[in-house]
Order: structure tokens, then C-alpha cells, then sequence
């Protein structure tokens, strides 16, 4: 059975006809052109599909499209604002927060998700705010300096406190 949805996405309505079996992260990708959330496990196992649904992190994967009527979905096209990145952006440019880039926009979406309800997390709740996201080429270590210096930079850190970030980076990475 098909119908027809309203989905925000980024701060723009959509009417979009949907089946009833269909997932967000299908419709994301599939009807709307935002390719930016991974298509990996299938199964909310791997979080490359993570979108921030209602103000948390959600597994599109795993959302119905038609259970996201009605919310307020973000993406990570989403996260820019016209040429200006967001914090995040720039934190994984500067410390190599990333590798192949696979789970790269998933990891964002937790990560601002978690700088959106704790804007000063610590080390273990960075840890446990992207632990739904699998990464297999960084080992996490720049990801978390990267999450720790966006979280620093949007609550306005100073250059020392951000030094301090980079120099606690291990040698040769």
C-alpha cells in the first residue's frame, strides 16, 4: 500500500509517496537525492545511517518513513550552513577524523546529537554517545579529539585550550 508522507528534512517539507515497508533512510537516499546517510548494515548494527529524528540520533534504517511524519529530520547535508561548515565539519578536517569516509556522516549525526543535549560531554560520554557507530579504519582516537575540539570551539575554547587538544594527538597520527 502506497501513500503520500510529509518529511522535513533539513528545514524543507517534502511530499513524498511511500510504501507502507519502506525505510527513512530508503526514502532519503532513494527519493530525495540526500546520499550523504550511508546505506551499510541494514540492521541499526553499524549507525553509517544515523540522522537526527526529533532532536536524537536515530538508525534510519530502522525508522519507517511514515513513522517520520511529522518530525524534524536532519541529515548531514544538512549540517552546513550555505558554505560554512558546521563546528564538527571543520574539527574532523583539522585532526583527520576520518579515513575512507564511510561512517564518517553518521558519526557527525551522533556527534552533534550529543553536543546538542551535553555541550561540554567528557571523554566517556563522547565514547558513549558514538558508540552506535562502527569505524574501521580510524581506531576513534581522532574522532573523539575531533568531537572534543568541535564542543571547544562552539562554546567559544580558547587557542590554549585547543592546543591542549592537539597536542595530546599520539605521534604519527
Amino acid at each position: 500500500m502506497q501513500r503520500v508522507i510529509a518529511l522535513n528534512v533539513n528545514g524543507e517539507v517534502h511530499e513524498v509517496i511511500v510504501k507502507s515497508y519502506e525505510s527513512l533512510l530508503d526514502v532519503l537516499r532513494n527519493k530525495l537525492g540526500l546520499t550523504g546517510t550511508k546505506e551499510c548494515c541494514n540492521e541499526g548494527d553499524c549507525g553509517a545511517c544515523t540522522v537526527i529524528m526529533g532532536g536524537r540520533a536515530v538508525n534510519a534504517c530502522l525508522v519507517l518513513a511514515v513513522e517520520a511524519e511529522g518530525e524534524e529530520i536532519l541529515t548531514v547535508e544538512g549540517l552546513a550552513q550555505g558554505t560554512s561548515l558546521h563546528p564538527l565539519q571543520e574539527a574532523f578536517i583539522k585532526f583527520g577524523g576520518f579515513q575512507c569516509g564511510f561512517c564518517t556522516p553518521g558519526m557527525l549525526m551522533s556527534a552533534k546529537a550529543l553536543l546538542d543535549a551535553n555541550p561540554d560531554p567528557t571523554e566517556e560520554e563522547i565514547r558513549k554517545g558514538i558508540s552506535g557507530n562502527l569505524c574501521r579504519c580510524t581506531g576513534y582516537v581522532k574522532i573523539i579529539q575531533s568531537i572534543k575540539e568541535a564542543a571547544l570551539s562552539m562554546k567559544g575554547g580558547t587557542e590554549n585550550e585547543q592546543k591542549q587538544i592537539l597536542d595530546s594527538r599520539p605521534e604519527g597520527r
